[in-house]
């Protein structure tokens, strides 16, 4: 009898040892696989956060650059802001004692710029001194034709110039 009582202890030890042993193996993919997932996922927290820090480095920057831009744009005039721009050239013969009227604004056909007209009288000091003011504006302008003359005791110009600086 003891024999047999042996015989069913090895036989449930045995069994026992593979039923623990096919729930260890079961488990310990189980493990790997959540591990393998949290690796995974580990990976795209990583990568969001570094998106997200690369936007908030570019926000920063473009917060740090807004004011050189709002200055760099100053130097462009937009199709919206030409009657502001042929404004700001009259308004700069009045201060040197000229009169200036654009007589002429003519978009150029490759779009590279925009061509004015524009007619100057006063003093020869102030049209001088008006085409200094003009050749030093934040505008890129390309002077393409100047003609001064004297007329009736006064000095007469009539610039033909090119904004090169122009956004279409």
């Amino acid at each position: 009898m003891k024999n047999n009582f042996e015989k069913i202890q090895l036989i449930f030890s045995v069994i026992l040892f593979a039923i623990l042993s096919i729930a260890f193996v079961f488990l310990y993919g189980k493990i790997n696989d959540n591990n393998q997932k949290a690796e995974e996922g580990m990976a795209k927290w990583s990568e969001e956060a570094g998106r997200r820090n690369e936007t908030n480095s570019l926000n920063v920057l473009l917060e740090k650059v807004a004011p050189s831009m709002a200055i760099l744009q100053t130097h462009f005039a937009k199709s919206s802001d030409v009657v502001p721009f042929l404004d700001t050239i009259e308004k700069l013969a009045p201060k040197v004692g000229a009169t200036a009227a654009v007589d002429s604004v003519i978009a150029s056909s490759d779009n590279t710029g925009l061509v004015v007209g524009l007619k100057a009288s006063g003093s020869f000091e102030a049209v001088y001194k008006f085409l200094t003011l003009l050749e030093n504006s934040p505008y890129e302008l390309d002077f393409i034709s100047m003609d001064i003359q004297k007329v009736d005791k006064k000095w007469e110009a009539v610039f033909k110039i090119q904004l090169l600086s122009f956004v279409p």
